[in-house]
C-alpha cells in the first residue's frame, strides 16, 4: 500500500523525524530506506535499540508516528501513478483484488477511503497484529485465503524488498515497482517481473507471468 498505491513513504519519514527528534534520533535517507517495509513497531524498536533508547517509550512513539502519518495522508495524500489503471485492468478481467499491508488497520482504512478504492477490494489484511510481519508470508497467505484463492494463482505487487520476499515465500508471482532511485539494484531480480510504474502493466505482461 505505502509507496505502491499511495505516495506515503515520505510521510513516514517526516512523521518519524518529528517524533524521533524528542529522543535525539536523526536518521539519514539511507537509514530510512534500510527499514522500508517494516511494521511501525519493528521500525521504532529497531532504531530505539540502535540509539540506545529505552523500549518502554516505544509504544507511545509508534502511536504518535502512525497518527501523524494518518494526518498527512488525509491532507496531502496522492495516488501513485497507475493506480486507476491497475484496478481497472484487473476488475475488467474479473480478478479478485486484495490488499496485504504492514500498516495498521486504522491507517489502511484512511488510505483506501482517501483513494476511494474500497469497493474494488474483496480482502483487506493488516500484518500489524500478526506474530510476524513481512518478509514473513502470513499476511499474503491470509489475504489469499480471504479471497478463496490458491496462492500459486495469485500475483502480488510490491515496492519493498521485505514485501517481495513475502510474496515469493507465499508461493505467488511477484511484480515489483521499486522507487526509481533503487530500481536498478540487483536484489529485485528475485521478483518475477520489475516495472517502473503500475501504469506499465498490461495484458502481455500478465501473460508472461503464466
Amino acid at each position: 500500500m505505502d509507496g505502491l498505491l499511495i505516495d506515503s513513504e515520505p510521510f513516514w519519514n517526516e512523521a518519524a523525524a518529528i517524533v524521533f527528534a524528542d529522543y535525539k534520533i536523526i536518521l539519514t535517507a539511507e537509514q530510512y530506506a534500510s527499514t522500508t517495509g517494516m511494521r511501525t513497531k519493528e521500525f521504532v524498536e529497531f532504531w530505539f535499540n540502535r540509539f540506545n533508547q529505552p523500549l518502554s517509550n516505544a509504544g507511545k512513539v509508534e502511536t504518535a508516528i502512525i497518527n501523524k502519518v494518518i494526518d498527512l495522508v488525509r491532507h496531502k495524500g496522492k495516488a501513485m501513478p497507475g493506480l486507476a489503471h491497475i484496478i481497472n485492468f484487473f476488475t475488467g478481467k474479473g480478478f479478485k483484488i486484495g490488499l496485504a499491508s504492514s500498516s495498521p488497520m486504522e491507517l489502511i482504512d484512511v488510505v483506501i477511503d482517501h483513494l476511494q478504492i474500497r469497493p474494488y477490494l474483496q480482502s483487506i489484511v493488516s500484518a500489524s497484529t500478526l506474530p510476524y510481519g513481512k518478509p514473513h508470508p502470513e499476511v499474503y497467505l491470509n489475504c489469499a485465503a480471504n479471497l478463496g484463492a490458491i496462492p500459486a494463482q495469485c500475483i502480488g505487487f510490491e515496492d519493498s524488498f521485505p514485501g517481495m520476499i513475502a510474496v515469493k515465500a507465499a508461493g505467488m508471482k511477484c511484480v515489483v515497482v521499486p522507487h526509481h532511485t533503487i530500481s536498478k539494484e540487483p536484489k529485485w531480480h528475485a521478483a518475477d517481473l520489475r516495472i517502473s510504474s503500475l501504469q506499465n502493466f498490461n495484458a502481455l505482461l500478465l501473460q508472461s507471468l503464466g
